[in-house]
């Protein structure tokens, strides 16, 4: 398997150092020169594989020989060592709760597979530097993800106040190898900055650079996982389910796309946006324009400009993919949170709540089908926008206890390239 850039002004190059590199040198995303087809037997007869499985199966092809098939199904084995359930919030709508890995929400998986291929694929004595801007939940994973890896350094911007106390901690909190730097900007800030840095020719010539955002095609691939979990649980497979994601920067979405196109059975996939709309406006318009992001209860959908729409782009040129697109209110977030918690006894997160009004929108409009929402993060990351809705106290989960203890290590930095520029060359 080659990787060739969506900019098109690059060699195409194998799984290692698409990997190393998160980004071509001519600035676009990495993408498959093919998409695999996932193995018909797989997909008949999924309720007889392992998650395990499954996943090795899923990512083999796209590894192309650069990591051995045995620790290939190792690193599969942990990176799905946790639950990851679908289940019945009614009649017509399941959430698949991608919240019970170790920092309680859906990038465990991304990070988890990451962490491991690049302490595998390691091929320098030089240390590598993890670069990385998260709207919320991309932070706290890739701090769990690779804490402690050896040769390893993660720098991580997140917008300042605006992400939850949770989040904040889980990314700020473990000190050693991570380095967590608060933008007193937004999310779109903290990724140009992560942007610019990649393009600056002194920080790559001083520093061994990669990301490990959503770009990085060894944490967007292995998203494909949960939803070929997703349909070994689903229970009617004569009918395939519809797929509502959250979306903010469409890593996710695409990776349940890309899913799609190598033969998972879906009927029509939802872009859940929230009021930063602009892939909900491209589907209406045919037109893409990037905006200013604006803050909202669904934190880590705040972007504006979405690093992935390329590849979604991409995709829908060669494969025929049913998609549409819904732009959600904190209005309406805070209404569904309230409904589905009063009707189902169900709590969803804002991120989840946004799913969900999208799905049950859809559905209303196409009676007959039946579907899922990705559930991306536990409800305790947001307790302000859920308490103050439903009046309760969220319990804190036991394996945040300890984490909430910690002291935040952090250093506040301006949204200015050159002050990130001087943080990582040491100056």
């Amino acid at each position: 398997m080659k990787y060739y850039s969506l900019n098109g002004n690059t060699p195409h190059v194998d799984f290692a150092l698409a990997a190393v590199q998160g980004q071509a040198p001519d600035k676009g995303l990495y993408f498959p020169e093919s998409i695999p087809l996932i193995d018909p037997e797989l997909i008949q007869n999924i309720d007889n594989y392992s998650n395990a499985q499954i996943a090795y199966q899923i990512i083999r092809p796209y590894i192309g020989g650069m990591i051995s098939d045995e620790r290939l199904k190792q690193i599969a084995k942990e990176t799905v060592d946790f639950e990851i359930p679908l289940v019945d919030i009614n009649e017509k709508i399941s959430a698949l709760e991608l919240f019970h890995g170790p920092t309680l929400a859906f990038k465990d998986v991304g990070a988890r597979f990451m962490s491991r291929c690049l302490a595998e694929l390691k091929k320098t004595d030089k240390q590598i530097t993890v670069l990385v801007a998260t709207s919320g939940d991309t932070g706290g994973a890739v701090a769990n993800g690779f804490y402690n890896v050896p040769g390893i350094k993660v720098v991580i911007l997140y917008p300042s106040k605006k992400v939850s106390p949770v989040q904040e901690m889980q990314l700020t909190a473990l000190g050693k190898n991570i380095q967590a730097l608060e933008v007193n900007g937004n999310f779109d800030d903290c990724q140009a900055m992560v942007k610019q840095a990649f393009m600056d020719t002194e920080i790559n010539e001083s520093i061994f650079l990669t990301s490990a955002n959503s770009i990085n095609i060894a944490r967007w691939l292995p998203q494909q996982f949960y939803y070929a979990f997703a349909y070994k649980q689903w229970k009617d497979k004569a009918h395939p389910p519809v797929i509502c994601v959250p979306s903010g920067n469409f890593g996710n979405l695409c990776a349940g796309v890309i899913a799609h196109c190598s033969g998972l059975p879906v009927h029509h996939f939802i872009a859940a946006c929230n009021v930063n709309d602009s892939v909900a406006q491209y589907f209406t318009t045919g037109i893409f324009n990037a905006k200013e992001t604006i803050a909202t209860y669904s934190n880590a959908m705040d972007v504006g400009n979405p690093s992935n729409f390329p590849r979604l782009v991409e995709m829908m040129k060669d494969h025929s993919v049913s998609i549409s697109a819904d732009t959600i209110t904190d209005e309406e977030t805070v209404s569904t949170i309230q409904k589905v918690y009063q009707q189902y006894n169900y709590l969803l997160d804002p991120h989840g709540a946004v799913a969900y009004a999208a799905l049950e929108t859809y559905l209303e409009k196409n009676p007959g089908q039946k579907g899922f929402i990705l559930e991306t993060a536990h409800p305790v990351k947001f307790p302000e926008v859920i308490e103050s809705s439903l009046s309760l106290k969220i319990p804190v989960p036991a394996s945040l206890e300890n984490l909430l203890q910690q002291q935040k290590q952090s250093i506040l930095i301006n949204p200015s390239f050159d002050e990130l520029k001087k943080f990582l060359l040491n100056k």
